[in-house]
């Protein structure tokens, strides 16, 4: 019996838990949904993703406000996915900030990736008539940026660190409480998605680079927050882990000449005792393996997600 479409059948909501890590630094986690986050500057929030639709961006917004009233100065994307993005007209924020190259992607994909989610993941989409249309950044940078908290809360960096989960992520380093807000370059015991990703890079240099920062306290972009530096490099590693066996088992499917469900079952069952029971696992797992496969075959910039190209894939895969 084919298993039904991604998370479509998923709707149960999660129970979400905010937590603050230091004075100033907040982190809203949510059985396996996707995590957000603030840092209080002086006399402004800066908000650390922006959700699925402005009314979910809203419900967060509803518990930072029992903390703060500052007004969002900066929205961080940490890439362009629309479940992390679409939400950014309720934060009415003066800048909303990614990478030069998530502004690309946003561009260049952001419609079809849209439809897409939606199609995937509806539970998140609460209320969606209310988009407005696609989230687009009013500052971007290549590399690395600093913000100024003002008066003795020191900075936040905004660093990029190499081609991952898509080619623009980037992670928010808050120095003062040695807090890493990773997105979905790491996750913690959740199942990763890596459908736009750049496998290779992701799992040796870009994760070396997030590995460097030594963070306290890790939000990745699905799971628990990881405290203290054991749990937040087992979450790095975890994240590795799940990367490097899906090269191994995809690879050698790939090099044999073999077919693409082959590489998918094969992939399944050497993941699926550690990571099959967290979320997302068999949601994603199709969209990983082809992705992977096209890596293989040379394809380096990821071909498009559309709905008809999603219930392709899954019918072959998950059929």
């Amino acid at each position: 019996m084919a298993k039904p479409f991604a998370s479509s059948h998923d709707l149960t909501e999660k129970q979400e838990t905010l937590e603050i890590l230091t004075e100033g630094v907040y982190a809203l986690t949510a059985e396996g949904d996707p995590n957000v986050g603030a840092i209080e500057g002086e006399d402004f929030i800066i908000a650390i993703e922006a959700r699925a639709t402005p009314q979910a961006a809203r419900d967060w917004l509803t518990q930072l406000r029992q903390h703060t009233d500052k007004p969002v100065k900066y929205l961080i994307l940490t890439h362009y996915h629309a479940v992390r993005v679409l939400g950014a007209s309720a934060f009415e924020a003066e800048n909303i900030i990614s990478s030069a190259a998530t502004k690309t992607l946003i561009e260049e994909r952001g419609k079809q990736d849209w439809e897409s989610e939606f199609g995937r993941m509806p539970r998140l989409f609460k209320k969606p008539e209310d988009i407005p249309g696609l989230t687009h950044p009013t500052l971007t940078f290549s590399d690395a940026m600093q913000i100024e908290l003002g008066g003795n809360r020191g900075h936040v960096d905004l660093q990029f660190c190499g081609r991952g989960h898509t080619a623009g992520d980037i992670v928010v380093w808050h120095p003062g409480s040695r807090t890493l807000f990773a997105g979905d370059l790491v996750e913690a015991e959740a199942a990763l998605y890596t459908g736009d990703a750049f496998h290779m890079d992701w799992s040796s240099g870009t994760l070396d680079r997030v590995k460097q920062f030594n963070a306290e306290n890790l939000i990745g972009g699905r799971g628990a927050v990881a405290k203290g530096q054991t749990a937040v490099n087992a979450a790095i590693e975890q994240t590795r882990e799940f990367l490097t066996v899906m090269q191994t088992h995809v690879k050698a499917v790939h090099d044999a000449n073999g077919h693409l469900k082959e590489a998918f079952e094969r992939t399944h069952a050497a993941l699926s005792p550690k990571f099959g029971q967290w979320p997302i696992f068999e949601h994603c797992l199709p969209f990983n393996v082809q992705r992977l496969w096209d890596e293989y075959d040379g394809i380096d910039w990821p071909k498009i997600w559309t709905m008809e190209r999603d219930r392709e894939v899954w019918a072959l895969l998950q059929g």
